[in-house]
This record gives C-alpha cells, sequence and structure tokens, in this order.
C-alpha cells in the first residue's frame, strides 16, 4: 500500500514538473493530435484496441511522431500491464525478467502483459530472437518503435508476428494544435509570425517542438513574468541551445547550407554538408525530403528530371537505409548541383496562387462538366475542341477564367531544357484564340 502511495505522489510529481512533451502527452486516444489514419473512428488501431484485441506490432515513424504516446494508450486501452524497455539499455537479462513477470502476472491474475521496447532495431538477431517464444505463446503482447525501416533492421520471424504499423510526420495543423495547448499550459502568448517559425522548424516532430518551445516560454516569462509574450529572439535562443542538435553546430544551419550550396551548383559543398548532416545523425529520410522539394523549387523544368532522381532517392534511402543510403543521397545531391537552375515554377505557382484568392472568376462554359444529363441545356461544354483530333494534338482556345485571359504565371528561364518550352509555347500562342 505504502509503494503504492509514492508510486502515485512520484506520477503526480512527475506529471507536474516533467518536460512539458510528457505534460501534454495524452491520455486517451481522442486526445491524440496526429495519426488519423491509426487512431481516428474506424482507424484499424482504434478498432483492434477499443475491441481489445491487439496484437503484437511494430510502431515505425520519425522521431517525436508519437511512437510511445501509442504504445501507453494502446496498453492502457486494451487493460494490460505496461512494460516499457529501451533497446540502448536493456539487454536479454531484461527481457527474460519482463517475460516471467508476464508469466506469473498471467497466472495469478488472469492479466495480459504488453511489453514496448523502444528502439527495437538497436537488438541484435539474436537479442530478438529471445522474444520470439513469449510472443508466439501469448505470454506478452510486444510493441516495438522503432526509426529505421524495420524490413531491414528486425528479423522476419518477428516480423511476421507482429502488425505493422506507420506514423507518419506530424502535419502544419496538428503541430499549430499541439502548440496551442504548450502554450495554454505555460500561460504564454504566441504570436503568429513566431508560431509559423517555429512550425516550419521541426520537421513533423512534435517532441522537438515542444521541447524547444518550452525553453522560449521560459525566457518569456523569466523576462516579463505572468502573461508573456514569446519573441522571435525567445525562440532564436531555445533553437541554439536545445532543439535535438546532434552536433556542435546548429542543426537547422547545416541543413541550409546544404540547400544553398546546391542551389548555388557548388556540388562539393553540397556533399559537405549533406555529409556533416550525416555524421550528427540526421534522418537520411529528413535529408531526402529536402532533396525534393529544392528539385522543384530550385531546379524545375531547367531539368525536369531531377525531381525524378530526387523522389527516387527518397524510395531508395527508405528502401536500403543507412550506410549504403549515403550513396543514394550523394548521387542525388551530384545530379542536382550541376543540374541547371530555374525558380520558374516556384514563382508561376505564386502567382498563380495570388489569383485563385480573387473572388468571381467562374469556370468558362466550354470547359465545364457536360457529361451528365442535362449539362448541354445548361450550356456546358458548348465550343469546346477535342485536342486529340487536332493533327497538332492542341487547339487554340481560351482556358483561363473571363477576367484573367492572358494571364502569365510561368515564364521559363533561358537555362537548360526550359528554351523549349518557351518555343513550345510561342508555337500555341502563335494563333488567336477562338471565341468561345
Amino acid at each position: 500500500m505504502t509503494d503504492d502511495l509514492f508510486s502515485a505522489r512520484g506520477a503526480a510529481a512527475r506529471a507536474a514538473r516533467g518536460p512539458l512533451a510528457a505534460r501534454l502527452r495524452p491520455t486517451r486516444l481522442d486526445d491524440v493530435v496526429g495519426q488519423e489514419h491509426l487512431v481516428a473512428p474506424g482507424a484499424p488501431l482504434r478498432v483492434l484496441v477499443e475491441s481489445g484485441r491487439v496484437t503484437s506490432g511494430i510502431l515505425w515513424g520519425p522521431p517525436g511522431t508519437g511512437k510511445t504516446t501509442l504504445a501507453r494508450l494502446v496498453a492502457s486501452g486494451s487493460g494490460q500491464h505496461f512494460v516499457a524497455l529501451s533497446a540502448v539499455t536493456a539487454g536479454v537479462k531484461d527481457v527474460r525478467a519482463a517475460i516471467e513477470e508476464a508469466e506469473r502476472r498471467l497466472g495469478e491474475h488472469g492479466m495480459g502483459t504488453i511489453v514496448f521496447l523502444d528502439e527495437v532495431h538497436r537488438f541484435s538477431r539474436s537479442q530478438q530472437d529471445a522474444l520470439l517464444p513469449a510472443v508466439e505463446d501469448g505470454t506478452i503482447t510486444l510493441i516495438g518503435a522503432t526509426t529505421e525501416n524495420p524490413f531491414f533492421s528486425i528479423n522476419a520471424p518477428l516480423l511476421s508476428r507482429a502488425t505493422l504499423w506507420q506514423l507518419r510526420p506530424l502535419g502544419t495543423d496538428a503541430l499549430a494544435t499541439l502548440l496551442e495547448r504548450g502554450a495554454a499550459t505555460e500561460g504564454v502568448v504566441v504570436p503568429d509570425d513566431v508560431r509559423e517559425a517555429l512550425l516550419s522548424l521541426v520537421d513533423g516532430d512534435a517532441r522537438a517542438m515542444l521541447t524547444t518551445f518550452e525553453v522560449a516560454a521560459a525566457l518569456a516569462h523569466g523576462r516579463t513574468g505572468d502573461g508573456a509574450v514569446v519573441t522571435m529572439d525567445d525562440l532564436q535562443a531555445s533553437r541554439s541551445g536545445v532543439l535535438h542538435l546532434r552536433s556542435a553546430d546548429t542543426h537547422y544551419d547545416q541543413v541550409s547550407a546544404m540547400i544553398k550550396s546546391i542551389r548555388g551548383s557548388d556540388v562539393d559543398a553540397g556533399l559537405y554538408w549533406m555529409a556533416r548532416l550525416l555524421r550528427s545523425g540526421e534522418d537520411p529520410v529528413f535529408i531526402a525530403r529536402r532533396l525534393v522539394i529544392l528539385a522543384s523549387e530550385d531546379v524545375g523544368m531547367a531539368d525536369p528530371m531531377s525531381l525524378v532522381v530526387a523522389t527516387a532517392a527518397v524510395e531508395a534511402v527508405r528502401f536500403i537505409g543507412l550506410p549504403e543510403a549515403q550513396l543514394t543521397l550523394a548521387q542525388a545531391v551530384v545530379h542536382l548541383a550541376l543540374a541547371p537552375k530555374s525558380n520558374s515554377v516556384t514563382t508561376a505557382i505564386g502567382r498563380a496562387l495570388a489569383d485563385a484568392d480573387l473572388p468571381g472568376h467562374e469556370v468558362p462554359a466550354a470547359l465545364r462538366d457536360a457529361h451528365y444529363q442535362g449539362a448541354a441545356t445548361l450550356g456546358h461544354g458548348a465550343g469546346y475542341r477535342y485536342p486529340h483530333d487536332d493533327p497538332r494534338g492542341w487547339v487554340p482556345a481560351t482556358y483561363l477564367p473571363e477576367g484573367l485571359a492572358g494571364r502569365r504565371y510561368y515564364e521559363p528561364s533561358s537555362h537548360g531544357a526550359e528554351p523549349q518550352r518557351q518555343r513550345w509555347r510561342a508555337e500555341r500562342e502563335g494563333t488567336p484564340p477562338n471565341e468561345q
């Protein structure tokens, strides 16, 4: 009884004094932010929890996406005892002790045990094999968490006995919701510019965001007391101190250096900064995603194959993992750095989005859906000419709404493959558009 009392007091103390990320940890599936594909009403993991049919599983996803939180909620929702181990500190002896306790608990109290094994990919093959008998006979339900591709980091026999649940980086809306909860908990105001800056820094990692924000909030309180307003200076100071830096250098400054080097067509500098990121322990998928963005933002139509190369790099990195994935990343960096550069796609979508926000521009009658009964009586499709019926493969026509006709969003540069696009456009604009 005394032990239970002290345990309860300890839990209460941790809840009040623990890191912000721990204090905001959900206690119900309804409170989970993000991962709707797993935990929304009717989603598969939620259905299994609510029906009491949870089986062994592997939670695979980037850092800060809620793997530990979900494991705890699965245990509490299924009414089973929860044992947390980390493959970083636990060995076979600890696993066997947990299994023995699970056998005793099942025999004496009829209660199942969920063993949560964080960083399960760090267990050797023989250590993973030690789990198999207990998983197979139902002594324990294993929930493993990993940031590595489980098809390459987890034994096939163990993986075949577990359901693979893939977690995704949190989107901006989900992160904003968490930040709102954090601001209420810390009693601070977060201006829009500070919120947007913080959300842009963390790449879907909720824990990194909350850790950074907690320090920024403390700095704001120290400066002005209750009702403090977090400033950009607070955010910058917190980044310099705690943002999950994996080396002495500022993590996001290295990312910026890599991107700017590739944008500047310095292949050697691009490779160097990419290597620095890898040496600091950066997730290679994070690097590959940044290259995909760069392929459209800074290369674009000057070399359309760059997007193909960068996208293929993401899939290859996920498929093979490190250390071999460094070759794939290096190939993508070399290709992008040496490719001709153009930001015409970036500029084009910016202009189009600006016009898309303007009211009153209806779809021209010729372009409206004419496939349903009665559409013709409304004039839908009237005057539309099918480009494939023309030997040129195109027909002169007005496709923009009235009031925007003649608007140019995409302006090809003179680099790489874009002059050819400019010639094609000129050929099509050489004929006056038809009247509609």
